[in-house]
């Protein structure tokens, strides 16, 4: 039976059969793929009317929420998972990488979308800017969810985490996703949207699948839809270009494979620990998923000298790594995805040999643990060696499995160049104990690189690797590597959203925003805003306290109790020196304390900690016989989904006798829900 798409809250079945799937291992029909009959522009809509509105009416804390309780249902589905990942080819540690990777992902924009984003359903983005003299005219960049869908197009070789990573900011932005899977892996893909949809955890529409070809769906997207890409970058140029891509302002993102490298510091010798580490890293690229990720390391630069050193120990590391049945614990590399994918492997390497040699392995076969070497998709480690660095097929040519090519270099700023010429890339490393060596390094790989590994003895015990994305940092790169962001942390979400210059009034940006902006209303009347649970405060609650005159002995038992002694607070002629200050002048930190010491109520009640300042600044000097008086204004409210507490951030401005003013920042604390 073919695979079904999951089509506007209905599993449906294809009109044929279609292609037929075949496990890597065995070459056994696993199932077939079509989407013939598949109502693509039903998809679309029901994502926009259905899953849209669904998701917009939640807050960003409410998606979050949604994301964390995504993520720890399918930690309960990993190992039937990981066990149809072997059918894909992949080992347990394989899979690991690409299940849990997944998860990983759901959990951590869980978690930042909680931290970083408002319990709103819009968010900011920078300060206000005034645009009038007298205050009245202001400007705020605010961010709003589009009514459209983000369609996924997924590499076949990260069928879970591929699409999860891609789900989680996307969910988070309030936009329904469409997943349209490669057909190789996409059984996985498949039992992953079963698991999520049966689940009853996302609103309805917010998850399409489309298991079969794309057909007609980019023809169905207009100026609201997005495009998520992740594949060749010869397809991705190719959708690029789509009429209504290009006609409708189609928002399009791809990150495509490219020729990452990895550069050895001209201060390694052979047997030193960072030579070990740099092998170690090559070799681990090469297997780990048969090579199949859009970031293993295609080009190993290393010095000249040490090209047959590096060549020696890869050899002997990767003579050690069986090849087989990924279900045999022994094995340490299973097959490709598919026959296909091993005869384009082959196609490349044949390529590569015009200008390189090879060094270890066998590109016509390979010796096969727990399996038929013919039937399944299985190739050798194959690591080459250029007769030139100046030869182009190492720095244009991928083979997008376990090879890699080592290209030896003279001079770091050769190494440099030559990192370039692979034209745009996900990721670098470098692997080096000099500094300096590092420095040149990054700043030269910098812009051709979305990441840039630094890897030595230090952090080795803890580094990620190479070839590991993070959801918390940028996953794109420029030119080949498809010139976008997958991931990024909150950036990725703001991808999603629609940013828009929003001008007004004061009072019409705190309305729109849920976040009061200095020139609107404020609201002195008591109680005490510290008496308000967080159900009780409004925006704009405020109290205004004072004056508090400083005085000398405010600023002698000051630095007295905390040590700091500094001559501006202690020494009148020294201080009067200095070009920024008249004479002795009270700690930064005094005015803090004598500011907090009069808008804090004592008494136990909704107020339960302060945890922290944002934004402080010291505006001008306060000097004893100074008379202080603080202005209080909640400025926004934040509940917490899984606490009975939440966050109120406190506007807070130290103004002195003449109104000017002392210091500006925001007082962060945490405050009951309910009153007690």
């Amino acid at each position: 039976m073919p695979l079904r798409s999951l089509v506007a809250g209905r599993w449906v079945a294809p009109d044929d059969d279609g292609r037929p799937v075949l496990d890597a291992v065995t070459g056994e029909r696993v199932t077939s793929v079509s989407a013939r009959g598949i109502d693509r522009g039903g998809m679309v809509q029901y994502g926009r009317s259905v899953g849209g509105p669904a998701l917009r009416a939640l807050t960003f804390h409410q998606r979050a929420a949604l994301l964390k309780q995504l993520g720890l249902h399918l930690r309960d589905h990993r190992d039937e998972l990981y066990q149809l990942s072997a059918r894909a080819g992949a080992t347990r540690a394989d899979a690991r990488f690409d299940v849990d990777g997944g998860i990983g992902a759901l959990l951590s924009y869980g978690s930042r979308g909680r931290r970083e984003l408002p319990d709103d359903t819009v968010a900011t983005d920078g300060a206000v800017e005034m645009l009038s003299r007298g205050g009245s005219f202001a400007g705020q960049h605010v961010l709003t969810s589009p009514p459209g869908v983000a369609v996924q197009i997924n590499a076949f070789n990260f069928p879970v985490w591929g699409p999860l990573e891609k789900l989680a900011p996307a969910l988070l932005a309030g936009v329904p996703s469409i997943v349209k899977p490669a057909v190789s892996t996409a059984y996985l893909t498949a039992r992953l949207v079963e698991i999520v949809d049966a689940a009853r955890i996302l609103p309805d529409g917010s998850l399409q699948l489309l298991a079969g070809e794309a057909g007609d769906l980019l023809d169905q997207l207009g100026e609201q839809d997005s495009v998520w890409f992740t594949g060749s970058a010869a397809t991705a140029a190719r959708l690029r270009t789509h009429p209504v891509v290009v006609g409708r302002g189609v928002r399009f993102h791809a990150e495509a494979d490219s020729l990452n490298c990895s550069v050895l510091g001209p201060d390694a010798e052979p047997g030193s620990e960072v030579f070990d580490l740099y092998v170690g890293q090559l070799v681990t690229e090469m297997t780990v998923k048969a090579g199949q990720k859009c970031t293993a390391i295609r080009r190993a630069l290393v010095p000249e000298h040490l090209v047959d050193a590096v060549a020696d120990a890869a050899a002997d590391r990767l003579s050690r790594i069986s090849v087989g049945d990924p279900r045999d614990r022994e094995v340490g590399m299973g097959p490709l995805a598919s026959l296909e994918q091993r005869e384009e492997v082959r196609r490349s390497v044949k390529a590569l040999r015009t200008g390189a040699v090879v060094v270890f392995g066998d590109p016509d076969g390979v010796a096969v643990v727990g399996a038929d070497a013919d039937r399944g998709a299985f190739v050798s480690p194959l690591l080459l060696r250029a007769g030139s660095a100046d030869r182009p097929e190492p720095h244009e040519v991928e083979a997008f499995g376990p090879v890699s090519t080592i290209v030896g270099y003279r001079g770091v700023d050769a190494a440099v160049e030559l990192a370039a010429r692979g034209r745009g890339s996900l990721v670098a490393s470098v692997v080096t104990a000099d500094p300096e060596v590092a420095r040149a390094v990054v700043l030269g790989c910098a812009p051709w690189h979305g990441r840039v590994l630094v890897l030595d003895p230090d952090d080795a015990a803890e580094s990620t690797g190479h070839g590991s994305p993070l959801p918390t940092l940028v996953h794109g790169g420029p030119g080949r590597a498809g010139g976008g962001e997958e991931l990024g942390g909150i950036r990725a979400v703001l991808q999603h959203l629609r940013r828009t210059a929003l001008q007004g009034t004061p009072a019409t940006l705190a309305a729109v925003t849920g976040r009061w902006v200095a020139g609107a209303p404020q609201h002195p009347e008591p109680p005490h805003p510290f008496r308000k649970s967080l159900r009780e405060l409004r925006i704009g609650d405020c109290l205004k306290a004072g004056p508090r005159t400083v005085t000398e002995q405010d600023v002698q038992r000051f630095a007295e109790l905390t040590g700091d002694r500094f001559y501006a607070h202690t020494d009148p002629a020294a201080a009067a020196a200095n070009p920024f200050f008249d004479g002795i002048v009270a700690h930064g930190y005094l005015v803090l304390s004598l500011a907090a010491g009069l808008f804090v109520d004592p008494a136990p009640g909704p107020v339960l900690a302060n945890y922290g300042l944002e934004h402080l600044r010291f505006r001008t000097p306060v000097y004893p016989g100074d008379a202080l008086t603080v202005t209080l204004t909640c400025k926004a409210l934040s509940a917490r989904a899984d606490a009975d507490h939440g966050e109120v951030c406190w506007d807070a401005v130290v103004t002195k006798q003449d109104g000017e003013i002392a210091a500006t920042y925001d007082v962060l604390t945490l405050v009951a829900k309910e009153p007690a």
